[in-house]
């Protein structure tokens, strides 16, 4: 643990800066609250910068505009890690949005006098709340198969899928029934001598269009889970697989024909019950990622069904800490809608009658990010 008596003061810690944690940023600085955001990657653009190359911006499965500034005129053949590193980058600098970067959160830990120590490999802080907006990139769910130690070919994930030329003439499987799994068959299907999807369970394709009040019900299933202190699943596992115009020639073309999962790993391939085998070169595994929030388990959040609980972003354990762009408001507009939500409560804790000044303001009135109040004077802040 670092030096405690070290740590520098700070009203409010943002880790993260992806959209949950720029949208959080925004709006400490338009209530004027003294925030620091921190952010591990090397440069803007959150998790979207490591995203594979083949998946253009007129790919990506909703991007919804951060506060205060559209996202427009984008090339949608271009990648979508340039094009939403550039936007992102873009926004902190219109909005003065100061990230540390690349800065590794390791720990939060409860402090002295009822504030909480950030460690950092950019040394310690001690905040009066923190909001976390650490995403799920870096936690790839890797799920363990009998025989996986052993298979000779390769084995990859979502995470470092590098696009479609490197399997050509491969045998690949593919493991996964979310949207990153039919779109890596579907392009690495053009270049591979075989592919082969398998699935836990038989993937659900959702016909016509998805409007609000579809989204809600969507978001308001994985709330419950949430609200139980389950772990979060994502919005898309309960909404379905979009069947566009590639989905449906895919179906019709027998690239997106699924198996059931199989029961062991070989050598060269994977194996069923029944006797039947496929032989691979490739696994990809596209199996989603997991919170990653380890950095906060000094705090004893999770519930006894391993997720953390929340009410809106707070969590039930500890008023203090917030969490953005988890479980219901991790698609890109729950995001935004979250970071907004959380700073009123933040902004309460803080005014209350043990918070900074009593009088629904910060003691400093200003902001470590920096909005100008020409940015955020033509955006109402309800």
């Amino acid at each position: 643990m670092r030096d405690a008596a070290a740590a520098v003061d700070v009203d409010v810690m943002v880790v993260g800066a992806g959209q949950a944690g720029l949208s959080s940023a925004y709006h400490l600085a338009r209530a004027g609250i003294d925030h620091v955001v921190l952010d591990h990657a090397p440069r803007p653009g959150g998790a979207w910068q490591f995203r594979w190359p083949s998946l253009t911006y007129g790919r990506v499965h909703g991007m919804h505009a951060l506060p205060g500034m559209e996202l427009t005129g984008a090339d949608p053949l271009r990648p979508s890690s340039e094009v939403i590193g550039e936007y992102f980058a873009a926004y902190e600098d219109r909005f003065g949005l100061r990230v540390r970067r690349p800065v590794d959160v390791s720990a939060v830990r409860a402090g002295a006098d009822g504030r909480l120590l950030v460690e950092s490999s950019a040394g310690t802080w001690s905040a009066r709340a923190l909001i976390n907006a650490t995403g799920t990139w870096d936690r790839p769910f890797w799920p363990r198969y009998q025989g996986q130690e052993t298979f000779r070919g390769r084995q990859l994930h979502t995470a470092n899928y590098p696009g479609p030329q490197e399997f050509a003439g491969a045998r690949v499987i593919v493991v996964g029934g979310g949207t990153s799994a039919v779109q890596h068959l579907l392009e690495t299907a053009q270049v591979a001598a075989e592919t082969t999807w398998v699935t836990r369970r038989p993937p659900v394709f959702r016909d016509g269009s998805f409007g609000e009040a579809e989204g809600r019900a969507a978001v308001a299933l994985v709330d419950e889970r949430v609200r139980r202190g389950l772990p979060p699943q994502s919005v898309v596992s309960v909404t379905g697989l979009p069947l566009n115009a590639a989905v449906r020639a895919g179906l019709d073309s027998g690239v997106l024909e699924r198996r059931p999962m199989f029961d062991r790993i070989t050598r060269t391939g994977a194996a069923w019950a029944d006797g039947s085998r496929v032989e691979a070169d490739v696994i990809l595994w596209a199996t989603g990622f997991r919170a990653a929030v380890d950095h906060l388990a000094p705090l004893r959040l999770r519930e006894p069904g391993g997720g953390i609980r929340v009410e809106g972003t707070r969590a039930v354990r500890d008023e203090r800490i917030h969490l953005v762009g988890y479980g219901p408001s991790a698609s890109t507009i729950g995001a935004h809608r979250a970071g907004r939500a959380a700073v009123r409560e933040i902004r309460r804790l803080l005014t209350g009658p043990t918070g900074l000044d009593g009088a629904g303001g910060s003691s400093r009135g200003t902001s470590r990010a920096g909005v100008s109040a020409s940015h955020a004077s033509g955006v109402a802040y309800t």
